[in-house]
């Protein structure tokens, strides 16, 4: 069986902004198949938190060590690679073990579509288990999914699924290495793996409510088998400084910095969290304009902001905020999250008539156990419109969304300043010299695959000549 044997450096820079570095990546890979060239992706969720990019790293990495290398194995960020710079702590993280942000790939510097179009991509899902409807067409390309979030799609024999309600992913891909190739695991794996269990389980501190045996398991199970890993409370507290840094950042970039996307019907909405009180995010100058601005240039009708703040370092205090200009779409949404127990949310005083704010009594429910019941509110709602006959609300286009709300006004907030204008990278003393520019050129499928082939012939006629 012929197996990749990189190094987990190498496997993260297939494709970089100089060709040639490109090529010399894939001369040096044992690329094994010339008939059917392709990639199998190994891709996180569209928050593309630190869970999601670990797991997708270190994923793609114990594939390369352990697949039969008919499709090569390679991470992808799903994201942008100007929304990165937002990921403070996963920024954090790669200096911490000697990874260049140069070495990641991005969803916008890759074709999945195209791929999936020409029969050479496989897919596997990492911390998520369901594709957006964007990316329904690569469905049929998904060939294994580790979650630890709701199953939500259905069982197929073609398709293993490992869905535990872990605290971290990271556990998960943990638990597999360990398992099926424990020497695929090294200092540098092991601190990426243990950072993000870590951080996810607010220190394993039981009142956080995310950690579970299984974490804690595979956590002392990383301390024993590498001793030299940093110590865990240090870890912990620099791990949370650096998520929890939004100094600099626009009201935007709060909102883009950990956010999912929900929509059903004529409704489109952005569910992010907040790293500081709804007090303070309330308190903003600009807010009322800036959260306009922000459904108005990235077409959502609706925003909702889970705040978190923790107490004494371990307990989590949560509030909730529902802003949408339509006051039809904010009083549905607002009331099918007061009405659930699950949540315990109690109305707290707003500046702003169109933001509903919200505390959160049961801090144990994150966006994780939230999104659920977005989702069934979506769904309801759709059917009860398909019932009552108003169908024309549900067959809007794109287009026709994008019009609605390009029809909306933005006015200035009564009595408040604007922040005036923000510079489009972040001034965070985590983020240096990483501009949000528009990320790297997309490689179609046709040159990636290609330059997969030739390296691949290169390797064989020079095995042949030895």
């Amino acid at each position: 069986m012929c197996k990749h044997t990189w190094p987990i450096k190498l496997i993260l820079i297939l494709i970089l902004i100089s060709p040639a570095a490109c090529d010399t990546v894939l001369f040096h890979s044992q690329a094994c198949s010339k008939n059917s060239p392709g990639l199998h992706v190994v891709m996180g969720n569209e928050a593309c938190d630190m869970d999601s990019m670990v797991s997708a790293l270190t994923f793609a990495y114990f594939l390369s060590k352990s697949l039969d290398c008919k499709r090569m194995p390679l991470p992808v960020l799903n994201i942008p690679r100007a929304k990165f710079p937002l990921r403070s702590d996963s920024i954090f993280l790669l200096r911490e073990t000697d990874l260049s942000q140069d070495c990641l790939l991005f969803r916008d510097e890759v074709d999945l579509h195209g791929l999936h179009k020409n029969k050479q991509l496989t897919l596997t899902l990492v911390d998520h288990n369901v594709l957006p409807n964007a990316d329904s067409e690569l469905e049929d390309a998904v060939v294994e999914v580790i979650d630890h979030h709701l199953l939500e799609r259905p069982t197929s024999p073609s398709c293993p699924v490992t869905v535990e309600p872990v605290g971290s992913c990271a556990t998960l891909v943990t638990e597999r290495i360990a398992q099926k190739s424990p020497d695929v695991l090294d200092q540098q794996v092991a601190q990426l793996l243990y950072s993000t269990i870590i951080l996810d389980c607010v220190n394993m501190a039981p009142e956080a409510g995310k950690v579970t045996p299984k974490d804690s398991q595979y956590a002392v199970f990383l301390e024993k088998r590498f001793p030299k890993l940093p110590q865990r409370v240090a870890l912990f507290q620099s791990l949370q400084n650096a998520k929890f840094d939004v100094s600099g950042l626009s009201t935007e970039q709060m909102l883009l910095k950990d956010m999912k996307a929900a929509s059903g019907g004529d409704l489109k909405l952005a569910v992010s969290v907040i790293y500081m009180t709804l007090e303070a995010f309330l308190q903003r100058r600009g807010l009322q304009q800036d959260l306009c601005e922000f459904c108005h240039n990235h077409n959502y009708n609706l925003v909702v902001a889970m705040t978190i703040s923790f107490i004494d370092n371990k307990e989590p205090f949560r509030q909730l905020a529902v802003y949408s200009s339509s006051t039809v779409y904010r009083e549905e949404m607002s009331k099918a999250l007061e009405k659930n127990p699950s949540l315990d949310l109690k109305p707290m005083s707003s500046p702003y008539p169109d933001v509903k704010a919200f505390i959160q009594g049961n801090t144990l429910a994150s966006r994780k156990k939230v999104m659920p019941i977005i989702t069934d509110f979506l769904k309801e709602r759709e059917r009860k419109l398909y019932q009552s006959g108003n169908i024309e609300d549900l067959d809007l286009d794109d287009d026709s969304n994008q019009d609605q709300i390009d029809s909306q006004q933005c006015p200035e907030d009564d009595g408040i300043e604007d922040d005036g204008q923000v510079p489009p990278t972040p001034m965070n003393s985590l983020v240096e010299g990483c501009p949000l520019d528009s990320g790297l050129p997309k490689i179609s499928p046709e040159v990636l695959v290609e330059k997969v082939s030739k390296m691949a012939s290169m390797e064989d006629m020079s095995s042949e000549g030895q």
